[in-house]
């Protein structure tokens, strides 16, 4: 979707937008304050449910928590997934009060301290192993636990994916064990008691161009056939990462979904089923599943004029939503789409700078935006606020309070 699209995704109700079907003040004093992040469950199940539609049958889907661990939205996720992908202890205890079985469960990241490992271990999850120094833990952990780990090698691919919001493979890397070091490893790891599933190659994360994509999608199926003569084991998990992207500025075009589903449709019925027919084949998704289905409510404290130029300022900042300040990633800072959810049939007539309550002039929200005239008291909404909102923002910064998060 656009992220016109998005918006209108949600729907109104007299004039205001709703999430999950109420409408945003009514919603407002239904949490009790502001600013609050509101999650719609009927569009995060809609969302799988295109996935589902277009994507190859035999392809698994796994919801990256890191996205989004809110525990009602992860609970949702977990009843129409295959799997879990988890990136810290904290992040596989909500994974592991779901109804997801922990052999669905997957953990991934550098630096896993081992109360974290010897954690995974006990509750049967698949460890994503990122070194050879990890892959000794491991052993050992399950050698003093007489347990059995469950593994699967994260692979730092020999080939770069450009056009990602975050490269996570090819060259130097903190992630994964290096591609042509992957042969040694294995051979060391035969003769342990460590249970290899296969392999994880994520290459890059918030890619919108299909062609791209598919590219890496094909590159890895290679990559990952070549690594598994050196597995004395077939290939029962075969992770092909994701970086699916949405569109978050209005010169964004949405991802050209069927192209990717079209492409993995080629890929699944011709080397990935010759070659391993009794893997797993995962994709594994957190932005695009729930980046469209949410949106950070803040409401205006105060609207001035300073020298010719009008400020809403609003009680919420980039302390939660640090990605639409521009302070996430951003080379040029660009406007995330932004709305008065209080006048949705009210036509834009004016320009203002949203800014929010902190004391820095990093708290931008939006930039000479063209809005309806607003008073004190409306409703401002971000969207594009489902994934990477509150989590990834520094909530302490100023001592300002934190805030609510609903899934309706």
């Amino acid at each position: 979707m656009s992220s016109k699209d998005t918006i209108a995704a949600f729907g109104t109700v007299a004039g205001k937008l709703a999430v999950g079907g109420i409408a945003v003040d009514r919603l407002a004093e239904r949490v009790g304050s502001t600013p609050f992040f509101a999650y719609d469950r009927r569009l995060l199940t809609d969302r799988v449910a295109q996935l589902r539609a277009t994507l190859p049958e035999r392809i698994e889907l796994s919801y990256a928590v890191k996205a989004n661990p809110m525990p009602a939205v992860v609970q949702h996720l977990s009843g129409l997934v295959e799997s879990l992908d988890v990136a810290s202890a904290l992040e596989m205890r909500t994974a592991l009060d779901t109804t997801m079985p922990p052999t669905r469960v997957s953990f991934a990241g550098p630096g896993k301290t081992v109360p974290e490992l010897t954690q995974a271990v006990a509750a049967g999850v698949t460890i994503e192993m990122e070194s050879a120094t990890e892959a000794e833990r491991i052993v050992a952990i399950g050698g003093q636990l007489g347990v059995r780990p469950r593994v699967a090698i994260r692979v730092n691919p020999d080939f770069e994916v450009k056009g990602s919001g975050m490269r996570m493979g090819g060259g130097p890397q903190q992630f994964g064990v290096d591609a042509e070091l992957v042969p040694a490893l294995l051979a060391r790891l035969a003769a342990t008691d460590l249970d290899v599933l296969g392999f994880h190659v994520f290459a890059g994360s918030q890619n919108l161009r299909a062609e791209i994509l598919g590219e890496a999608q094909r590159k890895t199926v290679e990559l990952i056939t070549r690594l598994a003569e050196s597995l004395r084991t077939p290939v029962r998990y075969l992770n092909l990462g994701g970086g699916f992207g949405i569109p978050y500025f209005d010169k964004d075009a949405s991802l050209d979904l069927p192209a990717i589903g079209d492409n993995l449709a080629e890929l699944v019925a011709g080397p990935i089923t010759a070659r391993f027919p009794e893997a797993r084949i995962v994709i594994e998704l957190g932005r695009y599943i729930v980046g469209e289905c949410g949106v950070y409510v803040t409401r205006v404290v105060d609207r001035k004029q300073s020298r010719g130029q009008t400020f809403l300022v609003v009680d919420g900042g980039l302390h939660h939503q640090l990605a639409a300040s521009g302070n996430f990633g951003q080379v040029l800072r660009r406007n995330y789409p932004l709305a008065i959810g209080t006048r949705m049939d009210e036509e834009p007539a004016e320009k203002v700078s949203v800014v929010g309550c902190l004391c820095t002039p990093l708290d931008l929200l939006g930039n000479n935006v063209s809005i309806p005239t607003s008073e004190i008291g409306d409703l401002v909404v971000l969207f594009q606020a489902g994934a990477y909102g509150l989590t990834a923002s520094p909530t302490a910064f100023l001592g300002h309070p934190a805030p609510a998060e609903v899934l309706v």
